[in-house]
């Protein structure tokens, strides 16, 4: 059982170390997109092994992203937001970390946010004009969470069958 609970323990830290690193880079985004407009040069090919959709769509961005941080910088507050929400969900997952089999629920909780990640992608992503490809880059932070949620989900089922088996047979 202890191998069992050092699994969740593992995966359980995995998605919250992803969810932490996945909200700090939405705090800096123009200093972001600068350094990777200095890595890549100014026209965003990097000597040219960005398909030209991917440096067109990554030099909008920074168009983009300069014009709000000199027009409407206040914009960004709402990034800010988006990374308090990161910081939150992972400090619940904590929860997780400390009981696997009280706080179950958490991991199906993972699994109905990830498995919805997709669908909030696809559906918000072709009402504000981002590229099919780029809303597949964001569904895939949902296929990719929801495999260390399930799996967690479903060895602390295990772990609560044996502490059943363990309580009836005593």
């Amino acid at each position: 059982m202890e191998r069992l609970r050092s699994r969740i323990r593992g995966w359980t830290l995995f998605f919250i170390v992803g969810l932490v690193l996945s909200g700090a880079t939405a705090l800096p985004i123009a200093t972001q997109i600068e350094v990777g407009a200095r890595l890549l040069g100014d026209d965003m090919r990097a000597g040219g092994f960005l398909p030209q959709f991917a440096g067109s769509w990554l030099r909008t961005l920074r168009d983009g992203i300069r014009a709000t941080s000199v027009d409407a910088p206040f914009m960004f507050y709402g990034t800010d937001w988006l990374a308090f929400g990161h910081f939150m969900i992972a400090l619940v997952f904590v929860g997780a970390l400390r009981d696997p089999v009280r706080n179950r629920w958490l991991f199906e909780f993972g699994m109905i946010a990830c498995a919805l990640v997709p669908a909030w992608a696809l559906l918000f992503g072709a009402l504000r004009g981002i590229p099919l490809w780029w809303q597949a880059v964001d569904s895939a932070f949902g296929i990719v969470g929801f495999v260390p949620v399930w799996l967690c989900h479903r060895w602390s089922g295990e772990l609560m069958r044996a502490d059943n088996a363990g309580q009836s047979s005593g």
